[in-house]
């Protein structure tokens, strides 16, 4: 019985544009992948006021975990803006769990938030 999920949703996100002090701001993705076989990730990003970014891809590890930065997610050549909200589709190839962080450094005082994504159970 494999354990996980083939899709999950992110309906807030945001990358910081600026940063202040010594922590970049930045959000990710932590995927982990139970199943002893690569798992591939593609993640769909939908916007309010523009086409969506379709197709961005990542592995994941037999039994591993990786955080993925979406600011380095791309396809051909395009990449996710910094300062504009967006939503993001994850699926695996297996089934994965997804969990969501992002770190704000705009200001002196850091804000940090970390949420589980939404599982679409089929």
């Amino acid at each position: 019985m494999s354990k996980g999920q083939l899709q999950w949703i992110i309906p807030d996100g945001y990358i910081p544009p600026t940063s202040s002090g010594q922590l970049e701001s930045h959000e990710s993705i932590c995927v982990l992948n139970l199943s002893g076989e690569e798992v591939t990730v593609t993640v769909n990003a939908f916007f309010e006021d523009r086409e969506p970014l379709l197709g961005m891809t990542a592995t994941v590890g037999g039994q591993r975990t990786h955080h993925i930065r979406t600011a380095h997610l791309n396809v051909e050549g395009k990449y996710i803006p910094k300062g504009v909200p967006y939503a993001m589709e994850v699926t695996g190839s297996a089934p994965i769990f997804v969990q969501y962080s992002r770190l704000d450094s705009t200001q002196a005082e850091n804000a940090l938030m970390s949420v589980m994504a939404y599982p679409v159970k089929e």
